[in-house]
């Protein structure tokens, strides 16, 4: 069974294609500047590159272009269109409608439709992504996996507000989280590292890079996340905030003039390491501008691992105890010294870093020494494989 992934933002689309009888990838690629000029696509079968600059409309050009390299006889991995089983597609919210992930209907598209107020800048792409191949490819079946949906464990002593209770019945405002197939694949991950079963282990998983987000799995489901409402609240992140008093954002409108728009835009654009540090919303610039004496940058840096080692504390606290800690995305996966500046004085929680095990990069790994009694791990995160597992489940499922 082939399982085409499909991710697509407002101006790319990431795409993989998995044969499912041994969960390998065949191709993967990513299509840049979608509607802009400069649009390229570039294929990666195997260890081959293969780049395309052309122009690239729309979300339905990008996807013929994918498809058309895919069945390519020189760089392509299909002899035809007719060979992929099923699609997957991230959907990134489906507010409370779903809590796990969905053959596509017309009633599935009516829901992701009206949670666009929820997620205004992602939906709307997820949606293109969907119709094109509907389109294209009316005849295979489409799965919707959503990025909120790993968080509809979460009990309502930890999603809702301290607001009246009538705006979360009117308008559902209510705490959400995102990144969840990727707290759900590294959780599960960890388990079988840890060769014990999942409803055994209280894990807490540290999705850390640009955008960045913890969740506290207790036994397979999370009961807690930092993200909220939208992916702004919890860690401050690459240009997001993070949490905040509220009375900021008020106090600042009134001084600048903003209107809402402005005011959204700056704490979700202007804010974070890259407003803190006034240097980079990338970790790396940070860390190399902290080593040539940046204080700045030093404070960004120390300001974020402050604020992930809080989130540990607290959700060690939710959990009653925690046995796994992971680390996956970009920085999280690849930074040894922000692993171990949030690692430090954590040994009251059982948490001790080996420093040579930590110099891994980019792949999976135990970092804890062998007298830490709190796990503490590395995994690559594969939302790609998260997505293309619930899309061949759920196809299989439905014959």
């Amino acid at each position: 069974m082939k399982v085409l992934v499909i991710n697509c933002g407002s101006s790319s689309l990431k795409y993989q294609l998995f044969d499912m009888e041994n969960e390998q990838v065949m191709v993967k690629g990513l299509v840049e500047r979608i509607g802009i000029p400069g649009s390229v696509l570039t294929h990666r079968p195997g260890n081959e590159k293969h780049v395309f600059e052309t122009q690239i409309p729309d979300h339905k050009k990008a996807i013929t272009l994918v498809l058309e390299a895919i069945i390519h006889p020189e760089y392509g991995v299909l002899q035809s269109m007719s060979e992929i089983t099923a699609i997957g597609h991230r959907v990134v919210h489906g507010s409370e409608d779903y809590a796990f992930s969905v053959l596509l209907t017309d009633d599935v598209m009516e829901v992701i439709k009206k949670n666009i107020e929820l997620a205004p800048l992602h939906n709307p792409p997820n949606i293109m992504g969907i119709e094109a191949c509907q389109y294209l490819m009316p005849t295979v079946p489409q799965v919707c996996v959503f990025d909120t949906a790993f968080h509809q464990t979460m009990p309502p002593k930890a999603y809702l507000y301290g607001i009246p209770y009538e705006y979360y019945e009117k308008y559902k405002i209510r705490k959400y989280g995102f990144h969840g197939t990727s707290h759900q694949y590294v959780s599960q991950r960890a388990a079988a590292l840890l060769g014990q079963p999942r409803n055994e282990l209280k894990i807490i998983t540290c999705h850390l890079g640009n955008g960045s987000s913890i969740s506290a799995v207790k036994g397979g489901q999370c009961i807690d996340t930092t993200m909220g409402f939208t992916p702004l609240e919890g860690l401050m992140m690459g240009t997001r905030s993070g949490d905040l008093d509220p009375t900021v954002v008020t106090f600042l409108m009134e001084k600048e003039g903003w209107s809402c728009a402005e005011a959204n835009n700056f704490l979700n654009k202007q804010c974070g390491v890259l407003g803190l540090s006034g240097v980079s919303s990338d970790f790396r610039d940070l860390e190399s501008a902290a080593q040539e004496g940046n204080q700045r940058a030093q404070l960004a840096l120390d300001r974020f691992a402050y604020g992930v080692k809080k989130f540990i504390g607290a959700y060690t606290a939710v959990l009653n105890g925690v046995d796994a800690l992971v680390f996956t995305a970009g920085l999280g996966e690849n930074s040894a010294s922000m692993r171990g500046e949030i690692c430090q004085g954590l040994d009251y929680l059982g948490i001790e870093i080996d420093a040579e095990k930590n110099k891994v990069r980019g792949q999976e790994a135990f970092i804890s020494t062998v007298a830490s009694k709190t796990k503490v791990l590395v995994i690559p995160t594969n939302e790609e494989l998260m997505i293309a597992r619930d899309t061949y489940e759920i196809v299989n499922r439905e014959k």
